[in-house]
């Protein structure tokens, strides 16, 4: 079990108060405002061992940049390749996917991240 730790805590704070996916610049610039002396190398590591501890899901956007999102249970993500937003998808997961995917390659499936690249609605119009 990890220790408690101020800046851990706030991180998690931040990621859980919102419903944008932030970049990890984004969460250093808002963790400032309640611990002016955190590093930027602090966000990262905390990011870093939130995410493979399966707090936090940590993914690449459209653009390339790293995201992450509070919701650690798997559900799909829209990344805009035009405005370069990223929306949850509020749709249902068909589990049956996994398992068909797991069956047709003998694989053991133990985690996913399901993420659509294309435009949102409002670069749509």
């Amino acid at each position: 079990m990890k220790r408690y730790s101020k800046q851990r805590e706030t991180i998690l704070k931040i990621l859980h108060d919102t419903k944008l996916h932030p970049t990890a610049s984004v969460i250093y610039e808002k963790a400032r405002e309640s611990i002016p002396n955190i590093s930027l190398g602090t966000v990262y590591r905390n990011l870093s061992e939130l995410s493979t501890s399966g707090e936090i899901m940590a993914f690449k956007a459209a653009d390339g940049s790293e995201h992450y999102d509070a919701t650690a249970v798997p559900h799909p993500h829209l990344c805009c390749t035009g405005c370069n937003q990223v929306l949850d998808l509020e749709i249902p997961f068909a589990a049956d996917f996994v398992n068909q995917s797991a069956a047709h390659t003998g694989a053991k499936i133990t985690n996913h991240h399901i993420i659509f690249y294309g435009k949102c609605a409002k670069c749509c119009n």
